[in-house]
């Protein structure tokens, strides 16, 4: 997975989650275009945050030549936390390990990063999404939430979860970051939006493969507190 590439390459980074998704986590690196953006001077690697999978995930990782970081702390923001501190790259990117993400189109939003001189930059799923990719409960879920979130932080951004960005490292700093949980998705876009130089564009949203690990009423309704505490001041450190 990992090619050879020129002195002097920058370096990106794709950071992904997982928790059992063996049945997705090769498909989703065999997807990163590492050929094509080592072509545009980038070097690549991939880094997987496992949650102490007790399936094939940490295997099929490494088999790809991804490098696997075993995170025995739960949460969904405490993967990319940890993540984030170990990636080299001076480009981040995230993705899911459940092949719902075109991460094919990498290329083309960190050509807009750089195009657009911006810090941050986040993806709205409900622009290109394919049928059948989210429920209608999740579908009602994500709006009130995201609808929240532009009404409580005043910014313009639709989908408030989507969970596919592309960062520069510089920037890190500049957020504070307070969930180790699922709101982290929406933390770092209120602050992104409210620090940096940020944008949402339109993605392509497919199907999951493998098993739901969400749990929507619990998670929506932590996520919704979150909202709130954020707005005024009440959230600490997880």
């Amino acid at each position: 997975m990992t090619d050879p590439q020129p002195p002097g390459a920058r370096t990106i980074s794709v950071v992904i989650p997982a928790l059992n998704e063996e049945e997705g986590i090769g498909g989703v690196i065999d997807q990163i275009p590492s050929k094509e953006l080592a072509s545009r001077g980038f070097a690549v690697e991939i880094v997987v945050v496992d949650g102490e999978s007790t399936d094939r995930t940490r295997e099929v990782a490494r088999s790809r030549g991804a490098r696997v970081i075993v995170e025995p702390r739960r949460g969904y923001g405490r993967a990319y936390k940890t993540g984030f501190e170990r990636a080299r790259g001076e480009i981040l990117v995230t993705a899911d390990a459940d092949l719902t993400y075109p991460v094919e189109q990498i290329p083309a939003l960190v050509d807009e990063l750089e195009r657009e001189s911006l810090d941050f930059l986040t993806t709205d799923r409900f622009a290109r999404m394919r049928e059948g990719a989210m429920s209608r409960k999740h579908r009602i879920g994500n709006w009130v939430l995201s609808t929240a979130m532009r009404v409580l932080f005043l910014t313009r951004v639709r989908d408030s979860q989507s969970g596919m960005w592309v960062l520069r490292r510089s920037a890190l700093p500049r957020l504070s970051l307070t969930s180790d949980g699922m709101a982290y998705s929406e933390e770092i876009k209120i602050e992104a939006f409210s620090k940096l130089r940020a944008r949402e564009v339109p993605i392509e949203y497919r199907s999951r493969v493998g098993e739901v690990k969400l749990n929507s009423w619990k998670d929506g309704l932590r996520n919704l507190g979150f909202l709130f505490r954020k707005r005024f001041g009440l959230t600490r450190p997880e």
